[in-house]
């Protein structure tokens, strides 16, 4: 019953753009409304069949073998297990990179749905359950669908789409290379080079048939920290006999949270910084000789990122070393600032608008979240998207990474319209420039 109203909620605020659509708008909304069912049984597959990142050989393969059903120039094994798929339009135009994350997390689901994971796998050595509790189910099944309908409108697709289906955005395995950062180093956003690229994430706070979007900067870079620091080990009952490394951690991690509330312009961007991992001691009456932390940093401008970084190597040492102690700080970026290029931001506003209705289209607010999305951006124009998946209606959804993640995917065919709708707004842009 609660699908079913989804279903007619959502019609009725799409009935009017469809009388103002072109030919080719028609053609394409109706070819992906005939593989609905197709689509939907996909992100079930993989949904019941997840994979963790660098590890997503059933997931690729059952990836290529659709490309390949579809005539597609294929490539496999790009940057470990991704498939990129080449789609020549008949008629001149740019190349178009549209982008797919294929892995899934350790997380063990408990959501009650017949195509619920049962899936396990090996995290940093422990057996771990697997799902997709990101709904990058969604994102690969969405893709297929996409390439499906463009081949079949090849005769109206000016100029070439890739399709990248890319591994281990949820980072690859500790000592391994992976994700976007890979696929670049193996020359994806190359021959042929693509001039803008597009993607989507699904999200399960937002209700279904509504797209977020925000110009700039829209998802924080990622970085992760480590911090050794180094005393004397002594008595538990005479701490003037040592440096206590656990208190000099104590008075560290309260100085990197002054970066944040004393000493970074929140006003033009926020900044977090989160200790995630502590580690020391192994006795209650012996004070040890060392403590490690863990943690993330999070921001959403590179000037800040850099100056951040500063000033937490800064922080760590002096207050180390003010208690007699050593420490020192390794920082590891995990994903740049992702940019939405604000021209090409715009212009696919407009195209969505068609999609879903200027009704539907909502501005978001910065998110601290990450995605390695933001390194295509380095190399062209990007826009990246988020996509509604939660049942309207709902009161109290589960975010993403939990246990209790649910995506509602009576509305993925809004993000084929979606991508199909780019691809073709785009390619007609881009001849009238060269016009």
């Amino acid at each position: 019953m609660r699908k079913i109203l989804t279903i007619l909620l959502i019609s009725a605020s799409v009935l009017p753009l469809m009388a103002q659509m072109s030919a080719v708008e028609k053609t394409f909304t109706a070819k992906a409304d005939e593989i609905n069912d197709k689509l939907i049984e996909w992100r079930r597959h993989f949904h019941e069949n997840p994979e963790l990142s660098n590890r997503e050989f059933n997931t690729s393969k059952k990836i290529a073998e659709h490309l390949r059903s579809l005539g597609l120039e294929v490539t496999t094994g790009v940057a470990k297990t991704g498939v990129v798929g080449l789609l020549k339009g008949d008629l001149p135009g740019p190349v178009i990179g549209l982008r797919a994350d294929i892995d899934a997390l350790p997380v063990t689901e408990r959501v009650d749905v017949p195509y619920v994971s049962k899936a396990k796998g090996t995290y940093q050595g422990n057996e771990v359950g697997v799902s997709h509790a990101c709904g990058h189910d969604t994102h690969i099944s969405i893709l297929m669908a996409t390439a499906e309908v463009l081949t079949e409108m090849k005769s109206s697709l000016r100029g070439t789409v890739k399709f990248i289906f890319q591994p281990a955005e949820e980072g690859p395995p500790e000592g391994e290379e992976g994700g976007a950062a890979l696929m670049i180093k193996e020359d994806v956003m190359n021959n042929p080079k693509v001039d803008a690229i597009f993607g989507l994430h699904i999200n399960s706070q937002t209700p279904v048939g509504t797209i977020k979007f925000k110009p700039g900067a829209t998802m924080a870079s990622s970085d992760w920290f480590t911090i050794d620091v180094k005393g004397k080990q002594t008595h538990g009952s005479q701490p003037w006999s040592g440096v206590d490394p656990i208190v000099v951690s104590s008075q560290i991690i309260q100085g990197l949270q002054t970066i944040v509330s004393r000493q970074s312009r929140l006003t033009d961007a926020p900044v977090v910084i989160t200790v995630g991992i502590i580690k020391a001691g192994v006795r209650a009456n012996i004070i040890p000789e060392s403590a490690y932390m863990e943690g993330t940093i999070r921001t959403l401008d590179s000037e800040m990122q850099k100056d951040v970084h500063e000033k937490i190597k800064r922080t760590v040492k002096h207050i180390a070393e003010s208690a007699g102690a050593e420490a020192t700080v390794n920082i590891d970026t995990k994903t740049l600032v992702t940019f939405n290029d604000e021209s090409l931001t715009y212009s696919s506003v407009e195209s969505l608008k068609k999609v879903v209705g200027s009704e539907n289209i909502v501005l978001s607010p910065w998110t601290t979240g990450a995605e390695d999305f933001s390194y295509y951006g380095e190399h062209a124009p990007a826009f990246f998207f988020f996509l509604g998946g939660m049942t309207p209606g709902e009161s109290d959804p589960a975010p993403h990474h939990t246990p209790d993640f649910f995506i509602d995917d009576s509305g993925l065919h809004y993000g084929v319209k979606s991508f199909c709708q780019l691809v073709f707004d785009y390619g007609d842009a881009f001849a009238k420039k060269s016009e």
